[in-house]
């Protein structure tokens, strides 16, 4: 599947990022089952811990609109080079499959994984 329009999506939500403290800008772009794009940006707070990274930004956004059924999710950063989702993110998009599609690009190229490959065991209460 080509997944070009999502990682143009995340670029462009990138450009929202308040990374006021890292200066490390990242942008994600999630596509639903249902066809619908939701984005992201990371966002940065002097005490750390209250940031919220890109990826589970464009997750609450989708699933605080009743979306459900999440199919993949591109992530960008402004460092230009493949960048992957912290273990919180990996561990917080488990809830919705481990089947589901993550895309990177590094301005050259596009790798797709599942999140079951970049996160192997992950934690369920199952």
């Amino acid at each position: 599947m080509d997944y070009n329009h999502l990682v143009t999506a995340a670029k462009s939500a990138m450009e929202h990022a308040y990374a006021k403290y890292s200066k490390f800008k990242v942008g994600a772009a999630l596509l639903t089952k249902s066809g619908k794009v939701y984005t992201g940006c990371n966002i940065e707070n002097s005490s750390y811990g209250a940031t919220i990274c890109a990826e589970r930004v464009a997750f609450s956004k989708a699933i605080s609109e009743g979306e459900q059924e999440i199919e993949a999710i591109a992530v960008v950063s402004s460092s230009g080079d493949y960048t992957y989702p912290c273990g919180i993110c990996r561990q917080f998009m488990s809830e919705w499959g481990t089947d589901l599609k993550l895309i990177f690009e590094n301005g050259k190229d596009t790798k797709v994984y599942t999140l079951k490959e970049l996160l192997p065991e992950a934690f369920t209460k199952f």
